[in-house]
């Protein structure tokens, strides 16, 4: 290689950093002076790199990196390449500057807000290109150093992201291969936790572009204890893996990368990616095309966006691929920066960025009605940033009316006590006394004695009944992102939250809001911890909310993980506050979902 050529490099260390400020300075400094352009990332755990210049300036780059000792080890990938020609995608990729920041995560590891990133000390055994190989060659047999080689407990797992695995991929004909075919990194935690029994027990080979989401990925599996020790990681990812085999190997199609590059391929010429529209062979992203509904790189061929031709007629990818994560709404939203949604067909209409949707369920002996009208507010607050859908409970209770229970002269007669001649509009709820028996032929019944504040603490039965409700709602009218209750609703959605993967594939969530919430006595939080995202809003000590205490929330979000709930208080009553500074918990909250 010249040294007067253009190259790229790219380089990652986990470690305990002392000094930011003292770093930061350094990165400035040295890069500025090189000539460098890129993105410098320098968090307290460590820095990832990707760079470009002269060969001979990130040469000296590195030999000034590799004079300070937290850097020991690291494996500086270089490669010489051309010079950025492409303005448009050197600006998008972060090559037309030097950008140096101190961010919390080196990469975004879960779109999970609250979940702590694992121990990247913990991350799985570093294997080299050539032992990566050996191990996928070898399929079938055994060594005798405890290397994966048994193709029946052998699977191998790819890191990246939808796009990228799209236009290339590893492929081993002995071993299975996991492709989880998500939109961002940051939703591969979800993916293993939804997909654990498929690597329980199994030697795990993983692999990525660099291997620095392997790290935490890696680490992540093994963090789930017994049956998940078996992690292994291509050692300097794909590109390492390509140098060591320029024919390809088992890798078959292109390495995506995040530079002006776009993609690095093999000898090997063949194309596995397609035009999402025609379906020709074609796996060339410079033209940044991208969905209109969640931004992710996707492939048009040329022919294609010049003439968007049959593009109301795309038929939906076939279930088994990763590509339906694109359905027909989505293809009809497809545009990019060389394909102005003004050129599409008007039919198809802009489409704007997509909303979380949450389910709402209301308070006993409530609505969905009374419920949307007490939360208009709300919605009216969050409407650029979440859709609320309102639904009645299942069991639907008799109206009931308080008789006059004096029995001197001050009490009116009898008959102005008697409720309002008109129906009332349906109040339901999701859980109930052991003793009811369902909704009476009358509408109306009187009280069998005075209201008690601590019903709620009795109304434990029917929860299977409202379980089975809740997946018809969410079958009909689902996805949900979340649950929003309020008072009972919080104590139902809670209990949800406690069934864990009881109710995966049924009733799948990601968050919960609980308002004025509280925890039932039953076995489902009296044996574990919840962990799942949650935001607690409840009226503050001495409070007025005279239905649930706030020291009966409060112990409801301690049912949570530390790190799982965050906790509004007002000093309202039984109420879901709208004003500020309420209102801004509760979008920042949801924006982490966003």
């Amino acid at each position: 290689m010249s040294k007067d050529e253009y190259g790229v490099l790219l380089y990652y260390k986990y470690a305990s950093i002392p000094d930011l400020n003292s770093l930061f300075s350094f990165y400035h400094s040295n890069c500025n002076s090189l000539g460098l352009l890129g993105r410098v990332r320098l968090s307290p755990n460590g820095v990832n790199v990707t760079v470009g210049g002269l060969l001979s300036a990130l040469e000296k780059h590195i030999e000034a990196v590799k004079s300070n000792s937290l850097f020991e080890g690291t494996d500086f990938k270089l490669a010489s390449c051309h010079h950025p020609f492409n303005d448009r995608v050197a600006l998008e990729c972060g090559f037309t500057s030097l950008s140096i920041r101190v961010v919390k995560e080196l990469v975004t590891f879960s779109s999970h807000p609250l979940l702590k990133a694992p121990e990247v000390s913990n991350a799985g055994r570093h294997l080299s290109a050539f032992e990566f190989h050996s191990v996928l060659q070898s399929a079938g047999q055994f060594t005798k150093n405890g290397r994966p080689t048994d193709d029946k407990q052998l699977v191998l797992l790819d890191a990246r992201n939808l796009y990228e695995t799209r236009i290339g991929k590893f492929h081993a004909p002995s071993v299975e291969t996991l492709d989880p075919g998500v939109r961002q990194y940051s939703d591969l935690p979800s993916w293993i936790d939804d997909n654990s029994e498929q690597l329980r027990g199994k030697r795990v080979l993983m692999y990525c572009t660099g291997g620095i989401r392997c790290e935490m990925a890696s680490a992540y599996i093994r963090s789930k204890g017994a049956g998940f020790e078996n992690v292994f990681q291509l050692f300097g990812g794909i590109q390492r893996y390509l140098e060591q085999f320029p024919d390809g190997g088992f890798f078959r199609g292109k390495n995506f990368v995040f530079d002006h590059r776009i993609s690095v391929g093999s000898s090997d010429t063949n194309i596995m990616g397609t035009c999402l529209i025609c379906g020709s062979s074609f796996d060339d992203y410079s033209s940044r095309c991208r969905c209109a509904h969640c931004r992710m790189l996707v492939l048009i061929c040329d022919s294609c966006q010049k003439h968007h031709k049959d593009i109301g007629s795309i038929p939906s990818v076939e279930d088994s691929e990763p590509e339906a994560v694109l359905d027909q709404r989505d293809l009809k939203t497809l545009f990019s920066d060389s394909i102005l949604s003004s050129q599409l067909p008007s039919r198809y209409g802009n489409v704007p960025p997509r909303k979380l949707r949450i389910l709402c369920l209301h308070g006993f002996r409530q609505n969905a009605s009374s419920f949307k009208g007490r939360s208009a507010s709300l919605a009216k607050k969050l409407k650029s940033i979440a859709e609320l859908v309102f639904v009645d409970a299942p069991h639907e209770l008799p109206f009931i009316y308080q008789s006059c229970m004096k029995s001197n002269s001050s009490c009116p007669p009898s008959s102005e006590h008697a409720p309002p001649p008109e129906n009332c509009r349906r109040k339901y709820a999701w859980l109930v006394a052991p003793d009811f028996c369902g909704k009476s032929e009358a509408d109306w019944k009187i009280a069998d004695q005075p209201f008690d504040p601590l019903q709620y603490q009795g109304q434990i039965d029917g929860f299977d009944v409202s379980v089975a409700y809740l997946k018809k709602v969410f079958s009909e009218q689902g996805p949900f992102d979340g649950i929003l209750g309020f008072s009972q609703g919080a104590a139902m959605a809670a209990l949800l939250c406690a069934q864990g993967d009881r109710l995966k594939g049924g009733i799948d969530f990601r968050f919960v809001i609980l308002c004025s919430g509280f925890a039932l006595p039953l076995a489902d939080f009296e044996q574990q911890s919840l962990n799942r995202p949650s935001l607690h809003i409840f009226g503050s000590d001495p409070g007025k909310d005279r239905q649930i205490t706030s020291h009966t929330s409060r112990y409801l979000a301690s049912r949570f993980e530390d790190g799982c709930s965050v906790i509004v208080e007002h000093e309202f009553g039984h109420i879901i506050p709208t004003r500020s500074p309420y209102i801004d918990d509760i979008k920042d909250f949801l924006q982490r979902f966003l």
